[in-house]
């Protein structure tokens, strides 16, 4: 069911894992949302030079280009969206996580996540 409202709003997911990258694809869709799904960092950032996005949900640790690397492009080169980024980790927090997510300020999510948690955030930002 669509809720009204986000009609216009669309949501790139940075995900490597199929699977939560479905999982939010469909929860968000559900509320309305648009949403397009990038298997790694590399990938978002040629649909970023394609489209527009109002929020970007980024996962830590990836191949190819990982959400660290993204994000420091994505504060280079578009500096609106990287204000509207929420991070995604399963890793435990070891330090060197703790520190980035310490350094950005921006709101994450740890692996497993409910859709009440996923959408309560997306709403929230």
């Amino acid at each position: 069911m669509k809720k009204p409202g986000n009609e216009e709003k669309s949501i790139l997911i940075v995900e490597d894992e199929s699977a939560i990258g479905e999982f939010c694809h469909r929860v968000l869709s559900q509320h309305g949302f648009k949403v397009d799904v990038a298997g790694n960092g590399k990938i978002a950032q040629q649909m970023l030079e394609k489209g527009k996005y109002d929020l970007l949900l980024v996962d830590i640790r990836m191949p190819v280009m990982d959400g660290v690397e993204l994000y420091r492009w994505l504060n280079k080169k578009r500096p609106q969206i990287a204000r509207r980024v929420i991070f995604t980790t399963g890793s435990v927090l070891g330090q060197e996580t703790l520190n980035f997510l310490g350094s950005t300020g921006k709101p994450f999510l740890l692996k497993p996540f409910s859709a009440d948690e996923l959408i309560g955030l997306v709403k929230k930002l």
